[in-house]
């Protein structure tokens, strides 16, 4: 007999709401839901996957524990003992520090895994957390520490008449401003009613070609653009005087810092036409609502938080922040609830240079966290606080690391390797265990992760206070042994005699809770309480009554911060570079930056072995504008070695007149280790391998430059592939 279920879709960070069908006990179809409020039917070409992956033939159902380097099934049970045993000799004989943990973007959607498993690493006592959030956008909150954040959030998406996007496209990539809620329908509602958009990109994407205005700039230069148009704005006393002039500080040292990033002199650093610059100014400083957001691809590029800095600075140079008396969007559900007020929060003593001191160049604790580019030094590295056993969540290192290389060789140098992941992945390859994790149907679930997004620092998540929760749908596959990523950490903390705090509870650690009973303690004094949020199978939208921004405290002396030291030097050493002409960034000359880009059809490095999402291709094509691949002599289908100051890696030729000229464009997080490089044609390129983790970082964050990267090609056998 067949039902139907509503679900939240968890192949990525949407949370779509869908409809399951279940026959028999299996999910067999997928659609969205049209009784959602916040996703009005949309789902994506992935989310309708969900069957195939759940039920892909390819799927690890068991536990492996790898023996004499083959991987051999064993029970849940046996791998937890062996792993509890093997964590304690290691934490005995070189201490807490030894032991890592990395969670990534597949950890996002299931909350309960990613507390207890940080409850499990407070309990052993190490410091040694990493999360992907140092990769792809550790800019965000660093910025965002050094100008400060207005307590009553910016002014939401749904009534703004101007909007610009610096390196995103929401569309596809479901992040980066646009409510990744159907974003689509939320981009096509605003410009029908009248809202202008600005997009700086180097790829005319599916947002740049709705835009007013697309700067199809060269890669790499987004702050230089960002602080022309700050100049602009100053020059032409488009700002907000009032608001400046009572919540904000810094402003003329700002003024001061962007004087050289003139029209002309961005024009030609950034190649973008010159009255084009100043037409994106004045329209999105005229405009009286508004954001300007960023996303993975400058967050990935050279000075990634002075990019998010000047984002800030421009949103605060116009006043884009919710005043008093305005409705606040989203005070939230599942957590306490928000009551903004119309001021500047306290920015923190230090952002970054406290908490752990990592062992390679000067890095340590910072807003984002301890950055994932040190940690393959820290397993290499020997001697005291060697990290000796990484145990991987949601995530696949051996991709999504920058310099791919040394991860490599870091992977191979672990006493203890293990990851969570439902699939056998380049990580997992190498890894020690590889305990299969429960799927999103077959777990409860709760939106509650969006609502982190506020305290991730730029957004309110949901633009509207939602929330829903699903029960488990189906079972796991017959004679499968899979634990939820909650339960792996619970059960090694039983094993290892540990006691687990999440969200100030304390576990029991005899009488095994559920699922629900985890969702409980994490969304303790939330606004709503759980039990409401179960009343709505189709989710629901929690607006009654209205929470309107409070008044300024009386004695708030806090104040935004567009003038910052740090930042203000960083523009100075932006501005005293030399102008290139080629792809370098120096007089060393390179044919092209290569950028990463989002695939429609992939999440990172998941969904690539599913026949639906690969149709076109399973590996990362390198995009190039049809001029460049006919000036080197090239055809679409060559294949190329494409060659950094570090590395080189294979790519395909493929056409894309979106790209500009002097640009490649590949999806990151594909490939596998080195010895799989000929496989190019199946399993693409790892462009993380370009980047080296010593040079060109960031020294606040230590995320070192994964796109925009200068590269040159060069054609290789095309026979590569048979090989």
């Amino acid at each position: 007999m067949a039902e139907t279920q509503t679900a939240i879709c968890r192949f990525c960070h949407s949370f779509c709401g869908i409809k399951v069908t279940v026959t028999d006990g299996k999910a067999v179809k997928v659609v969205g839901d049209k009784d959602n409020p916040m996703y009005f039917g949309y789902t994506c070409v992935k989310g309708r996957q969900l069957p195939q992956q759940h039920y892909h033939p390819e799927r690890v159902l068991r536990p492996l524990r790898k023996i004499s380097g083959t991987h051999e099934t064993v029970t849940s049970d046996a791998a937890l003992d062996d792993i509890a045993a093997r964590l304690t000799d290691l934490i005995a004989t070189h201490g807490p520090r030894s032991v890592a943990l990395y969670t990534a973007t597949y950890s996002f959607p299931y909350p309960a895994g990613s507390a207890i498993a940080g409850a499990f690493m407070q309990a052993i006592g190490s410091p040694m957390k990493f999360s992907s959030g140092s990769i792809d956008q550790p800019g965000k909150p660093m910025a965002i520490a050094l100008h400060g954040r207005w307590s009553a959030g910016p002014q939401p998406f749904s009534d703004s008449d101007t909007w610009m996007l610096v390196g995103a496209n929401p569309v596809v990539s479901k992040w980066g401003g646009i409510p990744q809620y159907n974003p689509a329908k939320r981009l096509h509602d605003a410009l029908r009613r009248g809202m202008k958009l600005i997009v700086i990109d180097p790829r005319k994407t599916e947002c740049a070609e709705k835009a007013h205005i697309h700067l199809q700039c060269k890669p790499g230069e987004d702050p230089t653009i960002l602080a022309g148009i700050a100049h602009v704005i100053i020059e032409e006393g488009l700002y907000d005087r009032d608001f400046l002039e009572h919540e904000v500080e810094g402003f003329e040292a700002l003024k001061q810092a962007v004087a050289p990033f003139t029209p002309t002199y961005v024009s030609e650093r950034a190649d973008v036409p010159e009255e084009l610059l100043i037409e994106a100014a004045r329209v999105y400083a005229s405009g009286k609502r508004g954001m300007t957001t960023a996303g993975t691809g400058p967050n990935m590029a050279p000075r990634g938080t002075l990019t998010e800095y000047m984002v800030l600075v421009i949103n605060t140079l116009c006043g884009r922040w919710l005043r008093e008396g305005e409705k606040m969007p989203n005070p939230f559900v599942l957590i306490p609830e928000r009551r903004g007020k119309a001021q500047a929060e306290p920015r923190p003593t230090q952002a970054w240079g406290y908490g752990e001191k990592l062992r390679v160049r000067g890095l340590g604790e910072n807003v984002s966290g301890l950055t994932a580019a040190a940690l393959a030094d820290e397993i290499l590295l020997d001697g005291e606080g060697q990290v000796k056993a990484l145990i991987s969540v949601g995530g696949n290192p051996m991709a999504a690391w920058p310099d791919q290389l040394k991860t490599y060789e870091a992977m191979k140098k672990l006493d203890l390797n293990v990851t969570l992941d439902i699939k056998m992945s380049a990580t997992a390859k190498m890894a020690d265990y590889v305990i299969p994790p429960r799927l999103g149907l077959e777990a409860p679930a709760i939106s509650q992760p969006n609502e982190f997004i506020w305290f991730y620092g730029f957004s309110t998540g949901y633009p509207e206070p939602y929330a829903m929760y699903q029960p488990k749908i189906v079972d796991p596959p017959a004679g499968s042994d899979l634990v939820e990523e909650w339960e792996f950490f619970y059960g090694l903390a039983q094993r290892m005699g540990l006691q687990l705090r999440v969200n100030g509870e304390t576990l029991d650690m005899v009488h095994k809770p559920s699922t629900d009973d985890v969702f409980e303690m994490l969304c303790k004094g939330s606004r709503i309480p759980l039990s409401a949020v179960k009343k709505y199978p189709h989710g629901h939208i929690f607006d009654d009554p209205d929470i309107l921004v409070l008044p300024k405290d009386e004695d708030c002396a806090e104040k935004l911060d567009i003038g910052n030291v740090a930042m203000m030097e960083e523009l100075a050493q932006v501005s005293s570079e030399p102008v290139t002409g080629h792809a370098g960034y120096t007089a060393v000359r390179y044919s092209h930056r290569l950028v990463s880009r989002r695939m429609n059809d992939v999440y990172n490095s998941s969904g690539r072995d599913i026949p639906a999402l690969v149709r076109n291709h399973s590996y990362n094509p390198a995009f190039m504008n049809p001029g460049d691949i006919a000036a080197l002599g090239l055809n679409p289908g060559d294949v190329v070695k494409i060659s950094s100051d570090h590395a080189s890696i294979l790519g395909i030729i493929e056409e894309a007149p979106d790209v500009r000229p002097g640009v490649i464009s590949m999806a990151h997080s594909f490939g596998d280790a080195p010895e799989f490089d000929k496989q190019v044609f199946f399993i693409g390129s790892n462009t993380g391998r370009l980047t080296n983790v010593e040079k060109d970082y960031d020294s606040r964050t230590g995320m070192p430059r994964m796109s925009a990267i200068p590269v040159n090609l060069t054609r290789v056998d095309q026979n590569i592939a048979a090989q």
